[in-house]
């Protein structure tokens, strides 16, 4: 497996990503949301609107999905739970090829949620906001390793906090595509943490 340097803040562990992602969660036709408009920090990041209650996945991230979800977008249960070096982290596998997983991991170590990310945007290959059910979020990294497959999210579920979804994907139809396997992840999540609250 191979394994990426994130933002210059820190690094996150690898991650593989899914191929499966035909569930009824996330965008269908592949195109992302426009970034959001409206209050933003001084760095340029979105406010988020409401607040997430993240507590569950900060001690377990591995409930940052239902069971349905995870059948939906096609993982194998359960998750496999990690400490990252920024913070605690779930990967799970495709359940058709196990060079394709996705990870959630809530960055802890950024106190300034989206804010922080944005003030590392320059110098950075690619910087793409995006829009996931309502929350702000982000396509961004150090290196563009898109077409090899990885992609990581950076979503804004509160004004102080982010959860990366990486998704990498190994092999499959949606190698070419894995921010669209990010944001229906990230999609899900968001829609879980609601009902959850």
């Amino acid at each position: 497996m191979r394994t990426f340097t994130r933002l210059t803040v820190c690094t996150v562990a690898a991650l593989a990503l899914l191929t499966a992602c035909t569930g009824k969660t996330g965008t269908t036709d592949g195109s992302a949301s426009p970034a959001p408009t409206g209050e933003a920090t001084d760095n340029g990041a979105p406010k988020v609107p409401a607040a997430l209650n993240v507590d569950g996945i900060l001690t377990d991230p591995c409930s940052a999905l239902s069971a349905a979800q995870q059948d939906d977008i096609g993982m194998v249960k359960p998750g496999k739970a990690n400490q990252g070096p920024t913070g605690p982290a779930c990967r799970w596998h495709s359940a058709s090829s196990s060079l394709n997983s996705v990870e959630v991991s809530p960055f802890t170590a950024n106190k300034n949620g989206l804010s922080d990310i944005y003030a590392q945007k320059a110098g950075k290959p690619y910087f793409e906001p995006v829009t996931v059910a309502g929350y702000p979020a982000v396509s961004t990294d150090v290196s563009d390793l898109r077409s090899s497959g990885d992609c990581p999210l950076w979503v804004g579920v509160s004004d102080q906090l982010v959860v990366v979804v990486t998704a990498q994907l190994g092999e499959g139809k949606n190698r070419a595509t894995p921010c669209v396997v990010a944001q229906r992840v990230a999609e899900a999540m968001i829609q879980h943490l609601k009902e959850a609250a």
